[in-house]
């Protein structure tokens, strides 16, 4: 998640800086805290919540079983790591479900904090997991935003219901209720109006709204780009109407985290989900310890492995596979392995799962995403014999294929050499092992490419 990155950094060179220690000293301990005050100060964590956290590591860093420890530097790291999870949430917190059957979500937030993007993403996620679910906008103020849902729940192929000729809010939740049994729906996910800045009007509408549709859980949408300012935000809601959770969004963004490690510990409400880009399935669980693991440069390989398991085709892997044990590695391989791994998101977002000792040497800010669109662009330009049989690329064809993808031969050149070395690497592997060189001794592993991966290749 983008918006940790800065405080990720900061936070793993401190932690790095004790880990490997056989011995601490008060002064070592005095100036990690030091540095994790500012560093979590600078992301525009609430200062309250830095305090409690800086306080519960000196204490637990001054026991006997971090002190008498083989491993001090470790022990604290793990108790940094705790001491995260413990403001983040202890347990991940799901999402409630009626009993009755029919379970509302209603879904609150000031304007432009994205609860109409968030709706149909919501939706996506419960079709996904096999509910039924039904999205509707009570905005009569911005009749732009009911369109927009009805676009967006078009492109997922669930079921939206907007009223435009009627501007009250609660005649048309109470139409969208009745919709939502008629089509049999066990999902509502309710889309109401934001403003600027809370008023009183709006509270009054919100809790007409809920006293109409009554719903299972409310929610809400809160822009993590807004800094410590989501703390005020999120109170007042939670004073007026109250609330059940958060979901927060633009996670994919360069804002500094604050909000996300503030607003659970200061009003006591859960995040339950986390948008973390544009795309209607970017959309996931808020799992307190594997983001706490990320910050710290531990890595989220579970999310990883999730994500690999959902997007990836395990059929074109095993065929790919089995091609590479039989040495007939071509270029439509490459272009099947592009495709899925675009499919998996941004390739910065991949690698930032990885542990910081897996990417040990690696700049992720160096990784383009955008090479991988180019690659794929000129692999695509080729005939299907080409692919085939690369030993067909003379200089008149790489020129045409450049001029096709809207690159330059250097890049179709350089595709190649990947594509070469990459082979290699391949019929290595398939041959139990990375080879030896003239002098007997096991090459060495090749260092990130252009593409993150083995020889610019990216998995």
């Amino acid at each position: 998640m983008a918006i940790f990155d800065g405080l990720s950094d900061r936070l793993t060179t401190i932690t790095g800086k004790m880990r490997g220690k056989s011995r601490i000293t008060e002064q070592d301990l005095k100036q990690m805290l030091r540095e994790i005050r500012l560093a979590l100060l600078e992301a525009d964590v609430n200062y309250q919540v830095v305090k409690e956290l800086v306080e519960d590591v000196r204490e637990k860093s001054k026991g006997s079983e971090v002190m008498e420890s083989l491993t001090p530097g470790q022990q604290i790291v793990k108790i940094v790591h705790d001491a995260l999870i413990e403001i983040l949430g202890r347990e991940p917190a799901k999402l409630a479900v009626s009993p009755s059957g029919f379970t509302t979500y209603m879904l609150y937030g000031l304007q432009g904090a994205g609860k109409t993007t968030t709706a149909a993403k919501m939706a996506w996620l419960l079709k996904k997991r096999g509910k039924k679910p039904i999205v509707t906008s009570v905005d009569v103020h911005r009749p732009a935003a009911a369109r927009q849902l009805a676009i967006l729940a078009d492109q997922i192929k669930v079921p939206c219901y907007i009223n435009p000729e009627q501007d009250d809010p609660v005649k048309i939740a109470e139409e969208a209720v009745a919709r939502a049994r008629y089509l049999m729906c066990d999902t509502l996910i309710v889309d109401t109006a934001g403003r600027m800045t809370i008023d009183t009007e709006m509270m009054q509408e919100l809790k007409s709204i809920a006293n109409t549709v009554h719903p299972t859980e409310k929610l809400l949408v809160v822009d993590a780009m807004i800094g410590q300012e989501a703390v005020n935000v999120a109170t007042s809601f939670d004073e007026q109407i109250g609330l059940d959770g958060f979901i927060m969004t633009k996670l994919d963004g360069d804002a500094r985290g604050g909000a996300a490690l503030s607003i659970r510990k200061m009003t006591g409400r859960p995040i339950k989900l986390v948008c973390v880009g544009e795309k209607t399935d970017n959309i996931e669980d808020f799992i307190p310890d594997r983001i706490a693991s990320r910050i710290l440069g531990m890595g989220d390989v579970m999310s990883l492995v999730e994500k690999a398991s959902e997007k990836l085709d395990e059929k074109k892997a095993a065929e790919s596979f089995e091609r590479l044990r039989n040495n007939q590695f071509t270029l439509e391989d490459m272009l099947d392995q592009f495709e899925q791994m675009k499919s998996m998101g941004s390739i910065k977002d991949v690698l930032g799962m990885l542990p910081g000792q897996a990417m040990k040497g690696v700049n992720i800010d160096q990784v383009d995403d955008k090479s991988m669109d180019r690659s794929v662009a000129i692999i695509r330009s080729m005939t299907p014999k080409e692919r085939v049989q690369p030993s067909l690329l003379n200089a008149s064809r790489r020129k045409r294929i450049a001029s096709g993808s809207g690159t330059s031969v250097q890049e179709v050149n350089r595709l190649m050499n990947q594509f070469t070395e990459a082979q290699k690497m391949m019929k290595q592997f398939a041959g139990g092992g990375r080879g030896k060189n003239k002098k007997g001794k096991k090459k060495k592993g090749r260092s990130l490419g252009g593409f993150g991966g083995p020889g610019g290749f990216p998995f």
